[in-house]
């Protein structure tokens, strides 16, 4: 994560990285909250304008080999970075929104994991999208790897629920990481 200022000395907002670890361009992803304090003015800035970021900073990084990534909403953003990392190989990404047309990147993601990219929307349906939350979609499925590592990235309610989930479907707890935004 970075932390974000429109003024040296103003309050920072904490934003996932979204960019591959090589690029040379910084990309964060978020959502303009009419009444935040921050992304009304983020998504109002043009070319050359200022803003103070602090250094990265996190535990929160990927790692070859298999596992699963679960995120809602703008979590997917450090599962895009991984992605942009070179590390999709022998993932399972399950991804949540309420619309369609919030699964960002999903043309990316589906390129890269195919069948292993699980769509779950809860206002909306469409062929081959799971209707409902991801922690639903989670609660159906039969059996989870214990020896994978679980990578969770979301709102809190849905990380602490997913966390549960895991621990209640046999998932160590040492296999479970998250990020909550």
């Amino acid at each position: 994560v970075i932390g974000i200022a429109l003024e040296e000395l103003g309050p920072r907002r904490l934003y996932s990285l979204c960019s591959g670890e090589n690029e040379e361009t910084v990309k964060i992803l978020y959502n303009v909250v009419d009444e935040g304090y921050l992304t009304p003015r983020l998504s109002d800035l043009e070319a050359g304008d200022t803003i103070w970021i602090t250094e990265p900073r996190g535990e929160f990084t990927g790692s070859p080999g298999p596992a699963v990534w679960i995120a809602a909403g703008t979590g997917i953003a450090p599962f895009y970075s991984m992605l942009r990392s070179g590390l999709a190989r022998d993932k399972i990404l399950i991804h949540g929104n309420r619309f369609l047309e919030q699964f960002h990147f999903y043309d990316e993601f589906e390129a890269a994991l195919a069948d292993s990219y699980t769509r779950c929307c809860s206002q909306e349906e469409n062929e081959g999208v799971y209707v409902g939350r991801v922690t639903a979609y989670l609660e159906e499925l039969p059996d989870l790897n214990p020896r994978l590592k679980y990578y969770l990235c979301g709102n809190p309610e849905m990380v602490v629920d997913t966390r549960d989930i895991l621990i209640r479907k046999g998932i160590p707890f040492d296999h479970i990481i998250s990020e909550i935004y």
